[in-house]
């Protein structure tokens, strides 16, 4: 390309200079990482989070090793879901994860900060060096499934895990009105350009279950999921309801005491 700066991290073209592939970061010699499965969403708000963390301990519900790694480095929250205050211990070759009271192995920004609220104000060649070195540093042990908890969007961040990260295949959390836009279709894109497969799609606020009388609403518009995900040939979907005691799990940190079949469902199908 005419304006190619020759620095293959920041772009995510296809071209001659890229043949090959920008080598994946080293994984850490005292880990052993099966599966490795990306959590996005086109935009923030939808609870990609909570996706991540619910998909987590269904994985590990079904037997599994399980980690997550929160790549979500300016906008952390998988440590608070979880209820996890002490911070990651290491030093200057390794960083040692923290485990949630099920055993599931995470590692966040947060865990590394003086303050959570400290705010992270960093460019995106710093932000990618920590996701390379969440990966290449943490000593994870053996796991059968990595979530990676993305951040929103598909800037610098996202771009150093599909191309530093053995990626496996990515789940697009989405709600019902942004589903008939372009969001959902840009972050479909950018996995299909970094040849990373999408293996499902929720859709998260889908409904509201009237506690009285049973009957479902559809606050934020009605569901097209099962559209969009035939017209991508996307075959696992999930739709998620409008849930007061998931935002108080998330809130309380206790995420592990929280089950839906549906997203039961969906770890068994991903993790086969």
């Amino acid at each position: 390309m005419a304006d190619c700066n020759h620095d293959c991290g920041s772009c995510g073209e296809s071209c001659e200079e890229r043949q090959g592939g920008i080598p994946k970061a080293p994984m850490n010699s005292e880990s052993k990482i099966r599966k490795v499965i990306g959590v996005v969403s086109g935009k923030g708000g939808v609870g990609k989070s909570s996706v991540t963390s619910m998909l987590a301990v269904a994985a590990s519900h079904l037997g599994k090793q399980v980690a997550v790694m929160d790549a979500d480095i300016t906008g952390p929250s998988i440590p608070k879901a979880f209820g996890i205050t002490d911070k990651a211990m290491g030093n200057d070759e390794i960083i040692l994860p923290q485990a949630t009271k099920g055993g599931i192995k995470t590692m966040s920004i947060n865990l590394l900060l003086e303050n959570e609220t400290d705010p992270v104000v960093w460019r995106g060649p710093v932000l990618s060096n920590v996701i390379q070195q969440f990966w290449s540093n943490v000593v994870w042990g053996d796991i059968d499934v990595m979530f990676v908890d993305m951040p929103p969007g598909t800037g610098d961040v996202a771009l150093t895990v599909y191309q530093t990260l053995p990626v496996d295949g990515i789940v697009i959390v989405t709600s019902p009105q942004e589903l008939v836009g372009m969001i959902v279709e840009k972050a479909y894109k950018m996995a299909e350009m970094m040849n990373v497969p999408v293996l499902g799609i929720v859709e998260n606020m889908s409904y509201f279950r009237c506690p009285d009388c049973g009957s479902e609403h559809a606050i934020f518009g009605e569901s097209h999921v099962e559209e969009v995900a035939a017209s991508y040939g996307i075959k696992n979907i999930a739709k998620l309801p409008i849930d007061p005691a998931l935002a108080a799990a998330c809130d309380n940190g206790t995420i592990e005491d929280y089950r839906t079949d549906a997203m039961d469902r969906l770890a068994d199908a991903l993790i086969r």
